[in-house]
């Protein structure tokens, strides 16, 4: 068995990571949001001073890569001028939730976000990798490694809140009727997508500034490896406190992740929340599939993936310009690794989803590079045996089945699977000899006791037809 490493620590703008090609700078925009003056910056800092490469990470973060010693100081300069610098120096997230781009059209997902951002900014010592999963329930996220999620649930209401029954805090207008849910875990989540409604007043402790009689709801919950445990629901005023309690104390614990800690420290976090264990866990939905998706409103958003979330500096200055001439402006990073652009009405929309087809991006739900993740693997990484991505590029256009089949392959350079962390139908770990391990149904750091050249690997799926014809082109003989 090949043991896996550890993933690495976070890098930022200000503290960069050595890298295979070089220094890895990452920008973590706020809410995944970049302007499209601010996407130009960042192309112009990748061509000028790294190797022109960027990446758009899980988390809806970029990379960009080949920054050399000499010219970081620069780079960081120009991305903080364009308002991307990093937001705390003491070790903390740079950014603490992760959300659909659709998440940000609705303003009861868009103000939640901003509440929970700023609350983690006040809460010291938390872990740099801690991450806040915002989710509704029109739009799923799909797999996600969060420490706590946050989930609206459509179609429940609680007690008037005595704040709003004393007329204060009323807010611009009436205000959906639905709820949310927190889910602290090591597992997954998704996101909702809904018309834009009136914008609520921000969270705050005493109440005021939520919606009208009838209080939204949450509920809540913890997990470990097993999964998460849910807590019943409360009311729309508690959950600001709530999350600030659990962050505050996870930070107290020492540990790196939420998954971490024992039954014991997670049940108290629940109750140092003031919430009551035994909830049923609310339904997520699945995240929009690549393509254009009207928003209810008359405007229309095209969702895009890049293949393997490898962009580059001149595709990146022209997402931006398409943007810019027929969208609002803003390209949306996604956890899909990808760009969500919002048009004003469906002729917007058609060109923009052709600009987005002319730059190589993935537009429909049937693009065969879809059932193939990859990391940059060798030489990019330092710790990569493969050159993962450009053999996931190849064994995508051989192999154009695989996304028929409904089947998931990931090409990981080494055993730290940072691609997909999850379990995919068939994972090839690199090897330092060039070799691949072979894992059925599993992840990168499993047992790789098959090992196979990259010419094999490709010669056995040249028979499979079924998802049991993989599994059978794979087994170990006796």
């Amino acid at each position: 068995m090949t043991p896996a490493p550890r993933r690495g620590w976070c890098p930022g703008v200000a503290r960069p990571m050595p890298t295979g090609d070089g220094l890895l700078v990452r920008v973590h925009p706020p809410a995944g949001l970049l302007t499209a003056a601010q996407a130009r910056a960042v192309a112009e800092g990748a061509r000028e001073n790294g190797n022109g490469l960027i990446d758009v990470t899980a988390r809806g973060n970029l990379q960009v890569r080949g920054v050399r010693p000499e010219t970081h100081e620069a780079l960081a300069t120009r991305i903080a001028a364009a308002g991307l610098g990093d937001r705390r120096g003491d070790g903390g997230p740079q950014r603490l939730t992760l959300s659909s781009p659709l998440a940000g059209l609705d303003p009861g997902l868009a103000w939640l976000i901003e509440a929970v951002e700023a609350a983690g900014r006040a809460v010291a010592g938390l872990p740099a990798k801690t991450l806040v999963a915002v989710e509704g329930d029109a739009c799923g996220l799909g797999p996600v490694e969060a420490d706590i999620w946050i989930r609206r649930i459509g179609g429940m209401r609680g007690i008037p809140s005595p704040v709003r029954e004393r007329g204060r805090g009323e807010g611009p207008g009436p205000f959906r009727h639905e709820s949310l849910s927190v889910v602290l875990a090591a597992g997954r989540f998704s996101l909702p997508a809904e018309p834009p409604g009136p914008s609520p007043l921000p969270l705050s402790r005493t109440g005021e500034g939520f919606p009208a009689a009838g209080s939204e709801m949450f509920a809540l919950a913890v997990a470990g490896a097993e999964g998460p445990v849910w807590a019943e629901p409360v009311a729309a005023e508690r959950v600001e406190p709530a999350v600030t309690a659990i962050l505050t104390g996870f930070a107290r614990t020492g540990a790196r992740r939420v998954r971490e800690l024992d039954p014991a420290a997670r049940c108290g976090l629940l109750a140092a929340a003031d919430l009551d264990s035994g909830g049923s866990p609310p339904a997520a939905a699945q995240p929009p599939a690549p393509g254009l998706r009207p928003l209810g409103d008359g405007r229309v958003a095209l969702v895009a993936e890049l293949p393997f979330g490898r962009c580059d500096a001149a595709r990146l200055v022209r997402l931006a310009e398409a943007g810019a001439r027929n969208g609002d402006g803003l390209l949306r990073l996604t956890p899909w690794r990808g760009v969500m652009m919002v048009a004003a009405d469906e002729a917007g929309a058609a060109r923009l989803w052709d600009a987005a087809q002319e730059s190589s991006l993935i537009v429909g739900p049937a693009d065969p590079r879809r059932a193939v993740a990859a990391c940059p693997g060798a030489p990019a990484c330092a710790s990569g045996g493969t050159p993962a991505q450009a053999h996931a590029a190849r064994l995508a256009a051989e192999r154009a089945d695989l996304a028929r089949l409904g089947l998931t392959v990931h090409v990981s350079g080494c055993p730290k699977g940072c691609a997909h962390p999850a379990p995919a139908d068939l994972t090839l770990v690199g090897r330092p000899d060039g070799r691949y391990g072979v894992v059925r149904g599993g992840h990168a750091g499993a047992d790789t006791r098959l090992t196979l050249t990259f010419e094999a690997v490709l010669e056995r799926l040249n028979s499979p037809v079924t998802a049991t014809d993989l599994i059978d082109a794979f087994r170990e003989p006796a």
